[in-house]
């Protein structure tokens, strides 16, 4: 005796469209909360690197499996009013010292060589060493830019870290991947680590 195949009533195409729609907003909901985030540049303190206007896809999830990297391009919530966000340039990880003299950037004692900035900077800065927990940020147009010389951005605890810019995508005839210069790698290890 053969069995009979068991038929199911078939959904209504209505059903069907509302059912691949919340799919589909539940994924782009899971995405954006730990994944990834797209982000619109705005003004010039990137410049050259970003410039305003153009879209970046910021990786949320890197940052839970390691540590931020000297030269990574993060997104973070500005510590006056965490309702913004800044992008700006990591420059020194928890434990280095930062100094700038002359227009140059000192890490841990060793200036940094650094093609991608807008033009030559202007003043001095530090030195400081960079507390626990915390990031020292630069922007690459550094005569315009509200970073952590400014005691209003100060040190970026690490809790304000969205995550790092990964890919400009927009406009199409800028689309690139954006990864941390060489001149990070020259760069020693604090002489006595910051510990949390």
């Amino acid at each position: 005796m053969r069995s009979v195949p068991e038929t199911r009533p078939r959904k209504s195409p209505l059903r069907e469209y509302v059912e691949t729609l919340v799919g589909a907003a539940v994924l782009a909901v899971f995405i954006m909360t730990f994944v990834a985030r797209a982000f619109t540049v705005e003004g010039p303190s990137m410049m050259p690197t970003l410039e305003d206007g153009q879209r970046l896809l910021v990786d949320r999830l890197t940052y839970r499996f390691r540590e931020p990297q000297r030269g990574d391009v993060v997104v973070f919530r500005y510590p006056a009013n965490p309702r913004e966000h800044f992008i700006k340039r990591i420059i020194g990880l928890p434990g280095d010292e930062i100094r700038i003299s002359r227009g140059r950037v000192f890490v841990n004692g060793v200036a940094l060589e650094e093609p991608y900035l807008a033009g030559p900077m202007f003043g001095s800065f530090g030195p400081v060493v960079v507390p626990p927990g915390r990031y020292f940020v630069l922007g690459d147009n550094r005569n315009n830019s509200e970073d952590s010389r400014d005691r209003r951005v100060g040190f970026v605890p690490r809790e304000n870290l969205v995550g790092r810019a990964i890919w400009r995508y927009w406009p199409i005839s800028d689309m690139a991947i954006l990864r941390p210069p060489e001149t990070f790698e020259l760069v020693p290890a604090a002489a006595s680590p910051a510990s949390p």
